[in-house]
Formats: structure tokens, sequence, C-alpha cells
């Protein structure tokens, strides 16, 4: 069973439907147990660092995601809250993956908003089969800034920054994979058999 994690943020349900399209059971839960029994745990995220650390420490699972040993992958805000400290509402987050999420401070139009090429900095089970250069779909103002042995790919949009990341069971994408056509779709299914 895969256990998407449910903590008041938006996407869940494109989520949901991207996971049962690959032919995979999962449930929507904030239920401790059922997150720490499932097979793959998925942190979906849009929204505010802020209020998305203060709903998971009042239902307490920020000590929930910090203890999972199964394979986990972190969306978007679910990725950035993986960090360190995020600029975001000066928030204090997981410290799961070493580093901090700062503002996206181009010149250009923020949010990042579209499609942009990932570039691939190692070879990782997770990208398997999708191409170097590949197009994936994103929706953010803030970036990780990770450590580079973390860095698995990356993306420029007037800097460069990290769009994958990857720590022991951890994972962390900056882009969504639910909404990023076939290239997101082949990620999602290698989390799902890794």
């Amino acid at each position: 069973m895969i256990a998407i994690i449910d903590y008041n943020s938006g996407n869940v349900g494109s989520v949901k439907n991207a996971v049962e399209r690959l032919g995979f059971e999962c449930i929507v839960t904030a239920n401790a147990k059922m997150i720490l029994e499932a097979e793959k745990v998925i942190f979906p995220g849009q929204g505010r660092a802020g209020s998305s650390m203060e709903q998971m420490k009042a239902t307490g699972l920020d000590k929930v995601i910090k203890s999972i040993k199964n394979p986990f992958l972190g969306i978007c805000l679910g990725m950035q809250l993986l960090s360190d400290f995020s600029e975001e509402d000066s928030t204090k987050g997981l410290s799961v993956i070493e580093g901090s999420v700062e503002r996206l401070d181009v010149d250009l139009k923020v949010p990042h908003i579209g499609w942009n090429k990932v570039s691939l900095r190692k070879i990782d089970p997770l990208m398997k089969g999708v191409q170097d250069g590949s197009f994936f779909y994103f929706a953010h103002s803030y970036y990780f800034k990770a450590k580079l042995q973390n860095e698995v790919a990356v993306t420029n949009y007037g800097r460069c920054f990290a769009s994958v990341v990857h720590k022991d069971n951890f994972y962390g994408v900056q882009f969504h994979p639910e909404k990023s056509g076939s290239s997101g779709e082949q990620l999602l299914n290698n989390f799902l058999n890794l």
C-alpha cells in the first residue's frame, strides 16, 4: 500500500489519481500507523511552509515523517519541508536533508510556473528511463539550496537550483511529477517500484 500524507495541503487528489493510473493502491491518510507501515510514502505539497509545519506539529506528523524507513517522496512544498529551514514564513523544517529553502530572487517572473528542463547530476534509480534534459512542470517561489552530494538533478530559472534531491530513503522533487506528462509518469513509476 502507498500512503499519501494528508496534512491539509493542496494537490493530494491529483497525486492519488496519478498513483492509481499506474496501477498501485494508495490511501490518503494522516494516521501515523498507516504511514509507518506503508511500502512507500508520498508527501505532496502546495501551500505555505509556516502553516504546513504548524499543521504537522499539531498532529505529530513531523515526528512520524522523520522516523519513516521506507522510500519517501516529497513533492514541491513536500520537498522543501525536508530542509533545515525555509525563508518562507521563517520556518524551521524537518531537517531530513541538509540545506535551506530560499526565495527565488531572480530577474524573471516569480512564481516560476510552467515547464522547465531538468538536468541530471548523477545516476539514480528515481530517474531511470528519464532522459537528461526532460521537461517537468513547476509552480514555486522558493528553491531548495541543497548540499551537492544530495543533488540528483538541477534546473535553471535565472539561477541553478536542485530540482531532485536524495538522501537515504528520502527523495524530493521541486516539480510536480503528477502534472508532468510521460516524464513525470516515468519518475513516479520508478519511485513506486523502488
